[in-house]
């Protein structure tokens, strides 16, 4: 299965030492080695980069380390190819537009079957199950919504949507437009929320660690969302299978 990384702030957030520890699963502490992605919402832009190679050995991966881009939500994604070939056009994650706005989405997981996008104006552009269910997902809000719909009204359809899914396989995902970042379990998905008193983390996969209190303000709030925690000194909330969060402001709000 693939990995997951996400994080949503109430201020501009680098994600510098996140992505240090999560960067090693590709194919150093861990065997995802098909391609990895990390996008970045920028106030309604996004800087998405993508590489077909292992992150552990990706020059745009090392850009990354080195460039500490300040966004308010993250999500980034290592694969382990189970549905379609290793390239660019099947590297999570994927972007569309859908109401005005950029939509990102990253799956950990595999789907046996999915609806047909017969009529669809939205289409996949590689061969891969993660991109049809995306596909699938924003045809079906298009057809609920006719303009973009409160948040909460969003996570019940999504709630609703994502449980159709679910039932054809594993469905562990990220998704969001920049303003939110919503998070389903299927299996595996963790998250912790960094808040005044800040401490110190300390990396799973990597012997670094970063003191938070002297590069945050007492008013900052950071949620980070994983596959498995990053941190080995660090308590994580591990999600139930079936549940998706609603993150708002780094923090869950449903």
């Amino acid at each position: 299965m693939c990995q997951l990384l996400g994080m949503n702030c109430n201020v501009p957030t680098d994600i510098v030492f996140s992505f240090e520890g999560f960067h090693r699963r590709g194919g150093l502490t861990d065997h995802h080695a098909d391609g990895w992605g990390i996008a970045f919402f920028e106030e309604r832009g996004c800087r998405l980069f993508l590489d077909y190679l292992p992150s552990i050995s990706s020059p745009i991966a090392e850009l990354v380390r080195a460039y500490p881009i300040k966004s308010r939500n993250v999500i980034a994604h290592i694969r382990k190819a189970t549905q379609g070939t290793v390239n660019l056009a099947n590297t999570h994650p994927f972007r569309r537009e859908l109401w005005g706005q950029y939509w990102i989405f990253a799956h950990n997981g595999n789907l046996d079957s999915l609806p047909s996008l017969q009529g669809s104006r939205f289409q996949p552009v590689g061969d891969t199950d993660s991109e049809q269910a995306f596909c699938w997902l924003l045809d079906a809000l298009a057809k609920r919504f006719d303009v973009a719909p409160t948040y909460d009204a969003l996570h019940t359809a999504l709630k609703s949507l994502t449980a159709e899914l679910a039932d054809r396989g594993s469905f562990n995902f990220l998704l969001s437009n920049g303003e939110v970042l919503f998070a389903r379990c299927s299996t595996d998905l963790h998250y912790i929320i960094r808040r005044a008193p800040f401490s110190t983390a300390h990396l799973a996969d990597a012997d670094v660690s970063v003191d938070f209190s002297s590069v945050t303000t007492p008013d900052d709030r950071v949620a980070v969302i994983a596959t498995q925690p990053l941190t080995d000194n660090e308590t994580w909330t591990r999600m139930d299978s079936g549940q998706l969060l609603m993150f708002v402001d780094g923090e869950p709000v449903a």
